[in-house]
């Protein structure tokens, strides 16, 4: 199953997902990375 896929069985708008995935990857710790995944994904809101 892709990861798109799966963020839509989860609930979640796949590019919101994704955008906010990638945005966390160069700063997310190796051993949180399964945070990542749509079915443990939290998503953070930003204020502006």
């Amino acid at each position: 199953m892709s990861l798109i896929q799966s963020a839509r069985l989860n609930g979640y708008d796949p590019y919101a997902y994704l955008r906010d995935v990638l945005a966390r990857l160069p700063t997310q710790r190796a051993s949180e990375i399964k945070q990542l995944l749509p079915h443990k994904w939290q998503p953070v809101y930003y204020v502006t």
